[in-house]
């Protein structure tokens, strides 16, 4: 895989299922237009292949009608404006024109039905008149350099690749699709929910009278990351607190016995980290009661993706994607279960791939899975049975995908660490990259990763690992590192690299050491404490200072002292710029001029660091961009890192 095959990175999306009807939304990088391309493909349930279904550039989130009449979607135009933003549209299911029934400043959320198949659901944020491109009192359009000061007070103001959340909340709206369908334009939408609060995830219950949604604790009137769950009526009324959760609620949805199933992490202290998602069931509370919780799943080996479905009922149990040791599964929990652990959960699919997004018809269950060969494709279970729909990884398959060939290793303490190495075809010995993932609360997969594969093609064996801190091997895995960055993960990741340095075809003395945002920071840290193990060090998006992150960061007023402390001097201990003046290796500093998660500042106070320390070190930043460039940045700037990358291993390896 070269850098401009990204293109190939054809990826399903959201499914919809219902009767013979299956629609998934795909979405692949285009150079040309230096964006995302997406439409609407109608996959044959009887293996026939797929066709498109609308024929929109930017058209995803798919959902089917109740009866099965309507199709609905979001499809964004080109250029700017209200054209330019996500706004639903309606088709029939049969074929035919699709109509647009919204026209908000900022786009519509994906569109939820309600049991009657008239009404739709959705979220949008609402900008301050003035704001946004919108009108003021005077009838302006302000520039946004033009607009009035934003007057903030709360912590949680702002998110990376969003934006600023106070000045446009996102609220709450039913629109009668079928009605909107003879209308010339869209109608004027009425939110139900007021501006005090961001909320999502809307589902309705089965008689269509409420929609439950997420929101913060008691509607964002303190500082934290507790979110519970409240229903509102569907005509419009103030919204009720339903469920009180013990951390907080996504994607809730009510079971066919009236029972409220969400995912949750619960928090034992103040706000936490490293925490696994679990499955959790409440009653629907009576008269003004408000509900207490249940976790339905472990605490220590299930830890549920939410973003993947909510939860689906299936009989007596309830369907839900499982994190396992790099996989991503399809697991069934029984709804009277009672932290029931990972290995009494039956398995529907999953097994070394990854469960990315699920829909459920009847007995029917259709899936994308991601595997070791392919970024993910269509697949119906049934039966016990999985059989492959689509083959979107056609044309990265034929870029020449390697295999992902599973490492285990001991750490120096006896724990065992788990991981892969890609390498390239050849004998060598071929120069090694040990590449570190995100979170830290996150994992590499059981499926195609294209920087690896890039990297891997141009000659280099890429080692990749889960070490302590990852998600998908237990809770207390995750939360072995808290307040102890540094320690165990960095041994875990060099006795993982030590493992990969056994196999005959690999170079030990030609090594560098990559990663990005945690991988980032384990860069800087292996680079400083381990430097004599590596020749050049590639460190992108990176936490490289805790006491700034703290204040600077979308999150720092939480995930710092989650994870490094609230000690000044401990967070100092935990920095890779206290040890700025140990590392003597060729040093490359990647940032974005956007990223809010791990703020420019951050690169900016390492790379000037290691120049006045006479360290080799480059400065390589994206203008526009935020944390997310590697993965949802402008196709062009993503092949321009890809090159940079190459350069850089190039001339040190």
């Amino acid at each position: 895989m070269r850098p401009v095959d990204i293109e190939a990175l054809t990826v399903p999306g959201i499914l919809a299922l219902r009767g013979d009807l299956l629609l998934t939304a795909v979405s692949r990088p285009d150079l040309k237009t230096n964006g995302y391309r997406g439409a609407l493909r109608r996959v044959d349930l009887g293996g026939g292949g797929e066709s498109a279904w609308t024929h929109g550039a930017k058209d995803s989130a798919p959902a089917i009608s109740p009866d099965g009449r309507w199709v609905a979607f979001l499809r964004a135009g080109e250029g700017s404006g209200r054209a330019a933003k996500p706004q639903v549209h309606v088709m029939p299911a049969a074929g035919g024109d699709a109509k647009r029934i919204t026209g908000l400043p900022l786009g519509a959320g994906s569109p939820v039905w309600a049991p009657d198949s008239r009404r739709i659901a959705f979220v949008a944020r609402v900008p301050e008149p003035g704001r946004y491109g919108t009108e003021n009192a005077d009838g302006e359009t302000p520039e946004p350099g033009e607009e009035a000061p934003r007057h903030i007070k709360n912590l949680f103001y702002r998110v990376d690749d969003v934006g600023f959340l106070n000045d446009r909340p996102q609220r709450l709206f039913v629109v009668d699709a079928v009605a909107a369908l003879d209308e010339e334009s869209p109608a004027e939408l009425t939110p139900l929910t007021d501006d005090r609060a961001d909320v999502d995830h809307p589902s309705w219950t089965a008689d269509g009278e409420q929609i439950l949604f997420t929101a913060p604790r008691d509607w964002a009137a303190e500082d934290t990351i507790r979110s519970d769950v409240y229903a509102v009526p569907a005509d419009g009324g103030e919204p009720r607190l339903l469920v009180r959760t013990l951390g907080t609620a996504a994607r809730p949805v009510v079971a066919p016995d009236g029972s409220i199933l969400f995912y949750g992490n619960e928090f034992p202290g103040m706000e936490d980290v490293a925490r696994n998602t679990g499955l959790w069931q409440a009653p629907w509370p009576s008269g003004d009661e408000i509900s207490s919780p249940r976790r339905l799943t472990g605490v220590e080996t299930v830890d549920c993706d939410h973003a993947a479905s909510p939860p689906v009922v299936v009989g007596g149990e309830v369907l839900v994607v499982v994190s396992n040791r790099g996989a991503a599964e399809l697991r069934a929990v029984p709804l009277d279960a009672e932290l029931a652990e990972l290995n009494s959960l039956r398995r529907l699919a999953g097994e070394r791939t990854a469960v990315k997004s699920f829909a459920v018809d009847g007995e029917r269950i259709a899936a994308v899975i991601g595997t070791p060969e392919s970024s993910g494709d269509v697949v119906l279970l049934s039966g016990g049975e999985q059989r492959v729909l689509t083959d979107y990884s056609k044309a990265l398959r034929d870029t020449g995908i390697l295999p992902l060939e599973e490492l285990d290793a001991t750490a120096p303490d006896g724990y065992p660490v788990h991981g892969w190495v890609v390498r390239p075809e050849g004998d060598g010995p071929h120069p090694v990259v040990l590449m570190v993932h995100g979170g830290p609360f996150a994992a590499y997969e059981w499926k195609v990763f294209d920087e690896a594969q890039v990297l891997a093609d141009a000659g280099y064996a890429v080692v990749l690992g889960n070490p302590r801190g990852s998600a998908g091997y237990g809770e207390s895995h995750g939360r072995s590192i808290v307040h102890g960055l540094g320690t165990v993960d960095a041994d875990d990741l060099l006795a993982l690299l030590d493992e990969a340095l056994k196999l005959p075809n690999l170079d030990g003395d030609r090594v560098g050491v990559m990663g990005g945002s945690y991988g980032g920071f384990m860069t800087s840290w292996l680079a400083a404490h381990h430097g004599g193990r590596f020749r050049a060090a590639w460190s992108e998006r990176a936490v490289n200072a805790w006491d700034s992150f703290v204040g600077s960061s979308d999150i720092g007023w939480f995930f710092a002292g989650g994870y490094a402390g609230d000690d000044i001097e401990e967070q100092r201990k935990r920095s890779p710029l206290t040890y700025a003046g140990k590392i003597d290796i060729p040093f490359m500093v990647v940032h974005s001029e956007q990223d809010w998660r791990c703020p420019l500042e951050q690169a900016q106070r390492m790379y000037v660091a290691l120049r006045q320390n006479g360290v080799a070190a480059e400065f390589l930043l994206f203008p526009g961009e935020g944390h997310e460039l590697t993965r949802s940045g402008l196709p062009r700037h993503r092949v321009q890192r890809f090159d940079a990358v190459l350069e850089w291993w190039g001339r040190h390896l």
